[in-house]
């Protein structure tokens, strides 16, 4: 019986856990997924520092200063980033301080260097807006024990500046999965083979490119089982060689027709099958089930069918057992710029190209959308989700878009 693609969801993720942790340099941690929170040892900043290149002072001093009327004082010293001043600042007195270096005790201000004349032994200050300013207090941004990165967090370019600034090095992730996958059909070969593509008797099995990229990008380490024909006996055999993955990607074989047997092999493996088919176009025939303690997917062999049930149920399983807070594609809201007809009540996801304009986001379609037809889904930044309620959808209308990937949400201008 064919379930909703929220009740597949729901199934396919029930029993996946996040993987152990492991503990890596701290260097290799971008777009790992820390395993668990990180709490600061220290204080952060770890003195009250300068937030300019200009003059410590009190604001009590400096409170009337203008070019019609500029304040003149003595400069005690100059203290350089990586320096500590080595006495506090007096009275109607300046201490010069470069940006990140601590500042006197006394201080309450720093004057930019921009409103002085930039004096060494004597500063005479033109402008008080800085009066009260530019002064950043010990522990501003972290204290000792509150949490620097939470547990789930996909490590970016800031995350990794912070962990080195509370001394997480190396740091704990979850390991990623290793995730075999396996393409399946007579009719397929690999890319060095193109000859029998171009006489006509072959065709590329993309689905070995686009789902081994798909996995990777999502963040796993794959294991490349390669094509086997439609024989049962090497199916089986090669599907063994999936023994000490995290994860088993196949695609073909799991519709109606006389060769599609995958069924039949992972039953004969010991697999629990638990789902296979689900009321959504492209990808209705897809499998999932547990080969041991191993989830296995079997997606359609059309390219695009495959890939669109990539996104909604393996990418999402990848992500978890990498131990990620987030692991579907954001919904986004968008207009439709032409009628959409469908011939059928499931749920659609049609390939489409998101654009932003003035007064919001809207979708167009990338042409026909046939199950066989890659290039439409290589045009795509998007997938623009018709529910089954709706067979008739006119230009304007609002749809839900889930984006694919970044590009999405990137421009080619500068409107800031």
């Amino acid at each position: 019986m064919a379930v909703s693609v929220k009740e597949a969801s729901d199934q396919i993720l029930a029993g996946v856990r996040a993987l152990e942790a492991e503990h890596v340099p701290l260097r290799e941690a971008l777009g790992r997924v820390l395993a668990e929170d990180v709490r600061s040892p220290i204080e952060h900043p770890p003195w009250d520092n300068s937030s300019m290149d200009g003059y410590a002072v009190r604001a009590a001093d400096v409170a009337h200063a203008s070019d019609s009327a500029p304040v003149t004082l003595p400069v005690l010293e100059t203290v350089a980033a990586g320096q500590r001043p080595t006495r506090a600042l007096g009275p109607n007195t300046a201490i010069r301080v470069m940006t990140g270096a601590p500042v006197p005790d006394g201080t309450d201000t720093v004057i930019r260097v921009e409103d002085t004349d930039g004096g060494e032994h004597r500063v005479t200050i033109r402008d008080a807006r800085d009066a009260g300013r530019n002064v950043r207090p010990r522990g501003e941004d972290l204290q000792v024990g509150s949490l620097a990165v939470a547990r789930g967090t996909v490590l970016g370019a800031a995350h990794i500046g912070v962990l080195a600034s509370v001394g997480c090095a190396p740091v704990a992730v979850h390991r990623r999965p290793r995730v075999a996958v396996l393409a399946s059909g007579d009719e397929l070969v690999d890319v060095d083979q193109f000859d029998l593509v171009r006489s006509g008797d072959r065709i590329v099995s993309s689905n070995s490119y686009t789902l081994t990229a798909a996995a990777r990008a999502a963040g796993a380490d794959v294991v490349e089982l390669g094509i086997v024909a439609d024989d049962p006996a090497e199916y089986a055999r090669r599907v063994q060689q999936a023994s000490g993955c995290d994860l088993l990607i196949t695609s073909g074989g799991v519709s109606v027709g006389a060769f599609d047997f995958t069924k039949d092999v992972l039953r004969s493996l010991g697999a629990e099958l638990q789902l296979w088919r689900v009321r959504m176009r492209p990808g209705a025939p897809i499998g999932f089930g547990m080969l041991g303690d191993m989830p296995w997917l079997g997606l359609p062999g059309n390219p695009v069918s495959a890939m669109v049930t990539f996104e909604l149920f393996a990418r999402p399983l990848i992500r978890k057992q990498l131990g990620a807070a987030n692991i579907f594609r954001g919904a986004l809201d968008v207009r439709v710029r032409e009628d959409i007809t469908l011939g059928a009540p499931l749920t659609h996801f049609m390939r489409g190209v998101v654009e932003w304009e003035r007064d919001g986001a809207w979708a167009r379609l990338t042409g026909p959308q046939g199950s066989g037809l890659l290039t439409s889904m290589a045009r795509a930044n998007a997938l623009v989700v018709v529910p089954p309620d709706r067979m008739v959808v006119k230009a304007g209308e609002t749809l839900s878009a889930l984006l694919l990937g970044d590009e999405g949400l990137m421009s080619s201008s500068f409107d800031v």
